[in-house]
């Protein structure tokens, strides 16, 4: 396994919106060393203590790390034996956001995807939402503004974009929208923690809630629009950059800012 290429930080000595973001780290390089071939399908991984020590994290993070790793089939954890990278499907191996990736695929041709693809989401979402819809909405919408924590923050977002899918009745658009979720992810960590994000007068969460309560379809098409137009004003030279990169990237950049 290749090491950091940044120096390690020790998650016993930050916060817990940081050790977030050392899971964040950690679980992307195991996973990207694991599908590229990096790791052998077969090889044991070191132990807790072992990759505690090489990414300077706790033990805490390293289990959480191997519960997402084995939770998308990538290991396989053998009571009393370790953790085996497992052999990929063929379904695996070509899923959705696997294929994505290898396009390298920026910034701005993710907008450029989701615009289409959520503005006719929210549409039919605007007119089918049942009471049951509106009141997960509201929730997500909820735990979005009152999150602190940029981890906590982004999941939450993107729990708010996938109730809309869920209310517009249409499961097709709904896993569209779940095939290109991880990209969505990785750039809500960034637009949940940019301070330019948050530009005057461009309608978020709560706007587009509002409108869609209202079943005021138009309204809520328009405030989608211009949700997702920001990033191509606020990216800057971000937006042709690889979204992985851009992520890997803005990670580091926060893990830094707030040092122990």
């Amino acid at each position: 396994m290749r090491p950091l290429t940044s120096s390690p930080q020790s998650s016993s000595a930050v916060g817990p919106g940081q050790r977030g973001l050392l899971t964040e780290r950690i679980a992307r390089e195991l996973e990207h060393d694991i599908r590229s071939g990096a790791i052998e399908v077969g090889t044991k991984l070191p132990s807790e203590r072992e990759l505690s020590a090489q990414f300077g994290a706790s033990r805490n993070v390293v289990r959480e790390v191997l519960r997402r790793l084995e939770a998308q089939h990538l290991i396989e954890v053998a009571p009393g034996r370790g953790s085996f990278v497992r052999e990929q499907t063929s379904g695996q191996a070509r899923g959705y956001d696997a294929l994505y990736r290898a396009g390298r695929p920026t910034v701005r041709q993710l907008i450029e995807a989701r615009l289409p693809l959520e503005i006719e989401t929210v549409r039919l979402a605007t007119a089918r939402a049942t009471d049951e819809d509106i009141a997960v909405m509201r929730a997500a919408r909820d735990a979005l503004e009152s999150a602190t924590d940029v981890v906590v923050k982004a999941r939450a977002d993107m729990d708010f974009h996938d109730a809309i899918a869920v209310a517009s009745g249409n499961p097709v658009l709904r896993i569209m929208l779940s095939s290109i979720s991880g990209m969505m992810f990785e750039m809500m960590l960034r637009s949940n923690s940019d301070p330019s994000i948050g530009e005057e007068g461009v309608p978020h969460h709560p706007e587009i809630f509002e409108a869609i309560e209202a079943r005021d379809v138009e309204l809520a098409c328009e405030r989608m629009r211009e949700h997702l137009m920001l990033g191509l004003r606020t990216y800057g030279p971000d937006l042709d950059v690889q979204v992985d990169v851009m992520a890997r990237n803005h990670i580091e950049t926060l893990l830094g800012e707030n040092p122990a």
